[in-house]
């Protein structure tokens, strides 16, 4: 699928506002109703929509610690890996889950409660998986910039 500037213009939307109109939209964007919905809908069908969420203040539901941990693992095969990444992201702290090259071989975005329910998740989750020679962890001090959004250029 081929996107032309109108498509990411309501990406663009959607992005600031999940929720937006399709009204709204269309008046924005000089248009009707009508091919918003229509470009909307195949955005949805084509994939480049996955799903619409709610953007959750961490903090108003008593998550206040953000960790990056570094995950070294000891054998590299793809089934090593996939058994690994099976078992982390069934975690629900794992807030996202990288496979990365570097010093290390993944990298964990993980949000708890506090430096105790931290220690929980790592010696009561991350130790019991297999094949891990290394755990470092980054702990978030504070968020100066914290964003879905994916840049566009149209």
């Amino acid at each position: 699928m081929k996107l032309d500037k109108i498509d990411y213009q309501i990406i663009d939307m959607l992005q600031q506002d999940g929720r937006m109109t399709i009204r709204d939209m269309a008046q924005q964007l000089k248009l009707s109703t009508t091919p918003i919905f229509n470009r909307i809908k195949k955005l949805e069908a084509d994939g480049v929509i996955e799903k619409y969420i709610a953007k959750i203040n961490p903090k108003k539901v008593d998550k206040g610690l953000f960790a990056f941990v570094h995950l070294s693992i000891k054998e590299h095969s793809k089934e090593a890996v996939d058994i690994i990444v099976a078992q982390v992201i069934s975690f629900p702290e794992v807030m996202e889950c990288h496979y990365v090259t570097g010093g290390a071989d993944f990298v964990l975005k993980v949000l708890v409660k506090n430096m105790e329910e931290y220690n929980q998740f790592v010696t009561e989750k991350l130790f019991t998986v297999k094949n891990i020679s290394k755990i470092d962890s980054l702990l978030s001090l504070s968020i100066p910039k914290h964003s879905n959004k994916i840049p566009l250029e149209y």
